[in-house]
């Protein structure tokens, strides 16, 4: 088996369609981006015991307490612990072990993300058997997060090297997948649980063994069509286009992992991806909450402040919210392609550039577009952040392989993601933190996230002043042609070995149904994540 999953033994011979690559990460992607849609488990698994009515724990419980305890429901506050572990696992695992994706191909790192993350929800949905939270958070959270962050970077180097000539499209055709994991996720886990409840049970158990297992498939599936290009190859007819203002940023030459945490551009794009990610992750966390405390009533036609409002117009604006939530998160995942395929043309620091000025507008036109009531201008302005949110993940990969070469951005990018671990824990705090200080002022609930807002301009003036300061690397950071030699020697020479090499030549050659199969295989079910989400869009717009 393991000579199946071996780098080797994935090289595509001639005849092989490259179209193929983008689905099997898209498989990957959209499985493990089911990360953003676990919110959907919350309330149920806080009423996991009580059913009805959770069963509170007495002052006495604490967080570690609810590690273990058998006798109360868990709070929504310790549940989401699970998702801070998500991020911070997931940036801290791609760093560790990018350099052995690299070393050992997409084929067996997505074959263990598979694993960790399906295995992660088996071992959850014991610990909601068992009501412990322990197993929950191992399960899901540590070993489902490794699985998150080699599923994440899996596919990035084999795209770049198979799309040179379109690098942003590659990487945002597949990061995309991972914004839109929870667009298909979350309906699905919703319809799930209603099924499988009872009167004793939310479902929620049911729900994460049958997910373990569709998403098992998927992922495997996904796996096992990662096929990397000889060394060399180029698209028929391609040839790298002359230095031009948007593309001297782009070098031939290569970077060796092992000295990226040296290198100050390095460490520029880290601010610049923590910056973009820190202002766009703590407001999706609190959209739904803030456009609800802000405008109120006149979200359902009634003059009346968010505190002056009965159960059934809270639960009427909740609604509403939960419709600008969903539009949220189509822009989100539109905006990992629509950027990403942007930079292409414009060049990842201008794209970048676009982001941070566009962006800080954004953000400082919130306060004024809520005093004045305007809806329209409020919403817009967090799509257009949200588009920007998503469009920076999709487009650092090719930033990154233009810097620093193709050789080893897979392994760069996973250290590159520690900047998402910690805006994981920025972003969040900053937003959260704030509000709860401006409440204990004393100021309107309309009003509390003025300030917060002016805050994540400043990140972004922080961001675009880290990302003018990008220039090209220095020669001393390349790799020598000896050093490169000895690098891809490495990585192929038990491929001389055993003469294994492109010898599937043959069987590579890939009838055209098959990749028209393998869209669809990942496209029907975005399609039908997409209409879920439209559905509570209209309700939005209603």
């Amino acid at each position: 088996m393991s000579g199946i999953l071996d780098k080797e033994r994935i090289i595509a011979g001639p005849g092989f369609n490259r179209w193929l690559v983008p689905p099997a990460a898209l498989a990957i992607h959209l499985c493990i981006g089911m990360a953003y849609g676990f919110s959907v488990f919350w309330l149920p698994l806080s009423k996991a015991l009580g059913i009805k009515d959770a069963i509170k724990c007495g002052p006495e419980v604490g967080f570690w307490a609810q590690l273990f305890t058998t006798s109360c429901d868990w709070q929504i506050s310790t549940l989401g612990w699970m998702y801070t572990l998500f991020f911070v696992l997931l940036g801290s695992s791609a760093a560790i072990w990018g350099g052995w994706l690299e070393r050992s191909g997409p084929r067996k790192a997505g074959v263990v993300s598979a694993v960790c993350w399906c295995g992660g929800m088996l071992i959850s949905a014991l610990g909601i058997y068992t009501h412990q939270f322990w197993l929950m958070l191992l399960g899901s959270g540590v070993i489902g997060g490794i699985g998150l962050g080699l599923g994440y970077i899996s596919p990035v180097s084999t795209l770049i090297k198979w799309f040179p000539d379109r690098r942003g499209m590659a990487t945002g055709m597949a990061i995309m997948g991972f914004g839109g994991g929870a667009m298909i996720g979350s309906p699905l886990a919703a319809d799930l649980m209603k099924y499988f409840a009872t009167p004793t049970d939310m479902g929620v158990m049911q729900t994460f063994v049958v997910m373990a297992l569709i998403y098992f498939v998927f992922m495997m599936a996904g796996a096992f069509g990662y096929r990397v290009p000889e060394t060399g190859w180029k698209p028929a007819g391609w040839t790298p286009p002359p230095a031009q203002v948007n593309n001297t940023m782009i070098t031939q030459k290569h970077v060796h992992v092992k000295k990226v945490w040296g290198i100050p551009q390095f460490w520029l794009i880290w601010m610049v991806l923590c910056m973009n990610v820190s202002a766009g992750i703590g407001v999706i966390g609190m959209a739904s909450p803030m456009l609800q405390e802000v405008f109120g009533g006149s979200l359902i036609g009634v003059q009346a402040k968010f505190g002056e409002l009965d159960k059934a117009q809270l639960a009427a604006i909740a609604t509403v919210a939960a419709g600008f939530t969903a539009l949220l998160s189509l822009f989100n995942i539109g905006g990992r392609f629509f950027w990403a395929s942007l930079s292409d043309k414009m060049g990842r620091k201008i794209t970048y550039i676009v982001f941070f000025v566009l962006g800080g507008l954004m953000y400082f036109s919130v306060p004024g577009s809520a005093a004045a009531g305007s809806i329209v201008l409020f919403v817009g302005a967090f799509c257009v952040i949200l588009s920007m949110y998503g469009g920076g993940f999709a487009t650092v990969p090719a930033y990154l392989a233009d810097l620093f070469g193709t050789q080893m951005v897979g392994a760069i990018h996973g250290r590159l993601l520690t900047a998402w671990a910690t805006a994981g824990v920025l972003g969040p705090v900053v937003v959260n933190y704030m509000r709860e200080y401006q409440l204990g002022l004393g100021i309107p609930r309309e009003q509390v996230y003025n300030q917060t807002m002016y805050i994540l301009v400043g990140m972004l003036v922080v961001g675009l002043i880290c990302n003018l300061l990008v220039r090209p690397l220095d020669n001393k950071w390349f790799m020598t042609d000896a050093e490169l030699a000895a690098e891809k020697k490495l990585a192929h020479e038990r491929a001389a070995a055993s003469e294994v090499g492109t010898s599937t030549g043959g069987a590579d050659a890939i009838p055209t149904w098959v990749v028209a199969f393998a869209w669809a295989a990942v496209g029907l079910p975005l399609a039908w994540g997409v209409y879920r989400t439209l559905l509570s869009v209209v309700k939005f717009f209603a």
